[in-house]
Formats: C-alpha cells, structure tokens, sequence
C-alpha cells in the first residue's frame, strides 16, 4: 500500500460519482503504479464492485470474471 500511487493524489478520482465518467484519469495513473497487479487481484478475489482497481474500471473487472468464468 505504501508504494501505491492512488495514495498520493485525490481518493475521489477512484471512485466516480458521474454516469459514464469510467474512471479515465485513475486508470491512467494506475498504469504507472507499481502495484497494480496485486491491487486488481485483491479487487477481483473480494468482488469489489465499486471503483477503479488495479487499472480497470466495475464494468471491466465484472466483464474479465465472465471471460474468466
């Protein structure tokens, strides 16, 4: 956690409250962090809905579970 990049700027950007706002601004900054993939496997093993995690927006980590099913 304390190497992660999302603790070092708005926690809200993770978390969009506007329809069709996909979380565009946090997944780029996730695409730098170094840990990313722990952060997505954390987020698709506890069925986090909500947020971007790991670099992928709700919508994304439901529709890689379904492939992944």
């Amino acid at each position: 956690m304390l190497s992660a990049l999302c603790a070092q700027v708005d926690p809200d950007l993770w978390f969009p409250k506007h329809e069709g706002d996909n979380g565009a601004a946090a997944i780029r900054i996730c695409g730098a962090c170094p840990v990313r993939a722990m952060c997505l496997t954390y987020a698709i093993d506890n069925n986090i809905e909500y947020g971007v995690w790991g670099g992928m927006s709700a919508n994304q980590r439901i529709r890689l579970r379904k492939a992944a099913a």
